[in-house]
């Protein structure tokens, strides 16, 4: 191969390269500029601050701690009437705790942008974007 084609190919290659690194900068910022949108959007702000009163609501967390802690002993010990009948009640109380239930409405809200998100980003590309792949360690 002669010189002028060892620079020719070098050229190409490098022409190559700063598209190939272009397209990863447009997406980098591009993704950037989606998250700072994100972030600015009403259902994320909403969201954030359904989060920080429920963290600032006592009574809230502790009613959320005890549930998850009678959810853990259901799972470990088996079927348990009592527990069950316990776990209905905490339901209720969740149920009728503003804090919580607007936490989860924000949460719910959220999540269904996300999910439109990712239907847009599919359509676009094709593909399923957000699926899972099933891996993992175990």
């Amino acid at each position: 191969m002669s010189d002028a084609q060892d620079v020719e190919g070098a050229a190409e290659d490098s022409v190559g390269m700063s598209n190939e690194e272009d397209v990863e900068a447009n997406v980098e910022a591009a993704l950037h500029e989606f998250l700072d949108t994100l972030d600015e959007s009403e259902t994320y702000q909403r969201f954030v601050a359904a989060d920080e009163a429920l963290q600032d609501d006592d009574d809230a967390m502790a009613l959320l701690r005890e549930y998850q802690r009678k959810q853990q002993q259901m799972q470990r010990g088996g079927f348990d009437e009592s527990v069950m009948a316990e776990l209905k009640q905490l339901q209720t109380e969740m149920s009728n705790n503003e804090t919580i239930q607007r936490q989860q409405a924000a949460q719910a809200d959220l999540i269904e942008l996300l999910k439109r998100t990712n239907d847009a980003i599919s359509d676009e590309i094709g593909e399923e974007f957000a699926r899972s792949t099933g891996g993992g360690c175990c």
